[in-house]
């Protein structure tokens, strides 16, 4: 229906005097022909002109009279009519007004895709966990979000490559390392366990499986290395580790590569479980190190160096980035040499704009905001456009289970893992739930309610809508020997009764516009619930399968098109329909 309606549109705005085809592209880009919310205002709203009036210096009443006369001109429309300050209110005939049934009965998995996106090419990097230990639940709404919102631009024309980004050369790949190495040699060590180690239960079968796989050199003394280690426990680790370098350098390289491996394939199996693919896996280590002159972190320096914006003091190299709004300047190489986290992540971004992205998506935490203009500011610095990053901030879930709250803590050992929420209450259910608010605001997540068979539990409600119309179709082909023809029966007879579900119907593609265009998988949640109100309401309101012949089969053409929608939105979000509850 919009289409026809944006086509006429355009017919209309070419035709004014005085109008440039840059403004009538400006005006379109800008104006929002959508579904009413309300049958009793048409099935279709614009607010074209109140969008044009200000463009072209006239009155928006005017205009939409002026456009209400253009279009009733057309064989299309039953009833145009100006509505409020200047909106237009369109009502098709109802051959037409219906026609959306037979469309999605013929082409149900193609309704709601476009080729909006002109195939411009979007990298989407999200996640990036340290991969120090198992994925918890404060990971799986960033990789809900992102995996949504790469299937929602894919749909819409979009290129779109998904990317992990694995921080194999910090500290913190240090830290694990020397929690297994102590694990591994706990019988030299004794009770001794650095105290900002990782805890957890998976350090010891990291250990375990290290030793089935290799053969470990024996420590029998372990005290050259914990010998008036530092008390404070950053101090302590960091000591710790420059000794296990310099006295077992060949285990320590052995230890660290299996380790960070291990890892890796245990948050790739669970992100698999989740779901969730990527297609590239990017290493922090592949943009070299400072040493190197002609590596991708010593390049992106340079072109800051040169640009004069990356300066010397005190030893250090320094980016400016008080200049974009950041509340200091920021340390790129410290005075020993090192680069900090912050210069791999300008390399890193150079080196993504470089791969010939036309957008970059960050999905990031909140714990994050800060980092945005320094980000920023190194683009701006590097000579592109910052405009072609955005950044999405995911506040952080908390989740509570039989009214408690869920702890999330991987360097304590005690958390409850992303493999925990899936096995507790399946990928689907753990899915909708991230996405359905929006992800800069906080989510308190109840498992208990997740998992319960009421109408209050919104992924139940809308998967039983699901289910439902499959086994009224079910019965339905079994007692008639197929479906009924999309052509002929669907304008025949009373359809009055389904209009509010096709109306509904309509409204599917402009809310996958919405939510592509905001980077908001929630609005497809949000809609999902409503078509499975009305369709609740429908079914409650009237016997399905005692109706005529005639009606029945207009009805069931009807359903099984819901069925279809249900099923589109569900596949966005990672989410596969159910059949049986």
């Amino acid at each position: 229906m919009i289409p026809i309606i944006n086509e006429q549109i355009n017919d209309f705005l070419i035709s004014l005097p005085n109008v440039s085809d840059d403004q009538v592209e400006f005006i379109k880009e800008k104006c929002a022909t959508t579904v009413t919310d309300d049958l009793k205002k048409g099935h279709a709203t614009s607010n074209v002109c109140m969008i044009a009036a200000s463009i072209l210096k006239r009155s928006p009443r005017d205009l939409a009279e002026e456009l209400v006369s253009n279009l009733k001109d057309s064989n299309a429309f039953e009833k145009v009519e100006s509505a409020g300050p200047g909106f237009i209110n369109v009502t098709f005939q109802r051959e037409d007004f219906v026609s959306i049934i037979n469309y999605i009965n013929l082409n149900p998995k193609d309704f709601g895709t476009s080729k909006h996106g002109k195939n411009k090419s979007i990298q989407i990097e999200f996640v990036s966990a340290n991969p120090t230990g198992p994925l918890h639940v404060g990971h799986g709404r960033g990789a809900a979000y992102g995996d949504a919102i790469g299937r929602i631009l894919t749909s819409s024309g979009y290129t779109v490559e998904k990317e992990y980004y694995i921080n194999d050369a910090g500290r913190q790949i240090d830290i694990l390392t020397a929690s297994v190495y102590v694990k591994l040699n706990s019988d030299a060590f004794m009770e001794f366990f650095p105290k900002n180690a990782y805890k957890g239960s998976y350090i010891e079968e990291i250990a375990q499986a290290f030793k089935q796989e290799n053969t470990p050199s024996t420590l029998k003394d372990a005290s050259l290395y914990i010998k008036d280690l530092p008390s404070d426990e950053e101090k302590e680790i960091d000591e710790l580790i420059v000794r296990m370098k310099d006295l077992d350098s060949s285990q320590w390289f052995e230890v660290k590569d299996f380790a960070l491996n291990s890892v890796l394939d245990s948050i790739k199996e669970d992100l698999s479980l989740f779901n969730v693919g990527f297609d590239h896996w990017f290493y922090e280590s592949s943009l070299g190190d400072t040493k190197d002159s002609k590596s991708k972190i010593s390049s992106a320096i340079q072109t800051l160096k040169d640009k004069k914006l990356a300066f010397e003091e005190n030893g250090a190299i320094w980016l400016d980035t008080s200049e974009s709004g950041d509340d200091k300047n920021r340390v790129l190489i410290r005075d020993d040499g090192r680069p900090t986290y912050f210069a791999s992540d300008v390399a890193y971004h150079k080196n993504k704009i470089d791969r010939g992205f036309d957008k970059l998506i960050n999905v990031w935490g909140a714990d994050h905001h800060g980092y945005i203009k320094r980000i920023e500011a190194s683009m701006h610095g590097l000579g592109f456009d910052k405009n072609r990053l955005d950044v999405q901030l995911v506040q952080f879930a908390n989740l509570f289970k039989d009214g408690k709250k869920v702890k999330m803590s991987t360097r304590s050992g005690e958390f409850y893992s992303l493999k925990d929420l899936i096995q507790d209450i399946g990928t689907d259910a753990a899915r909708f739930y991230y996405l359905s608010k929006q992800a800069d605001q906080h989510l308190d997540f109840d498992l208990n309610l997740a998992t319960s068979d009421s109408k209050e539990n919104m992924f139940y409600y809308i998967q039983y809508a699901h289910a439902r119309i499959f086994s009224l179709l079910t019965k339905y082909k079994s007692n008639n020997k197929g479906m009924p023809s999309s052509a002929g029966s669907i304008t025949n007879g009373s359809y009055n009764q389904c209009d509010k579900l096709i109306h509904e119907i309509s409204r599917y593609p402009s809310t996958v516009r919405r939510a592509s265009n905001s980077l908001q998988p929630h609005l497809i949640i949000f809609y999902l619930k409503d078509l499975a109100h009305t369709f609740h309401s429908f079914y409650n309101d009237n016997p399905v399968l005692t109706e005529s012949q005639e009606n029945l089969d207009s009805i069931i053409l009807c359903l099984n098109a819901v069925k279809s929608v249900i099923a589109n939105g569900l596949e966005l979000l990672g989410i596969e329909p159910m059949e049986k509850m």
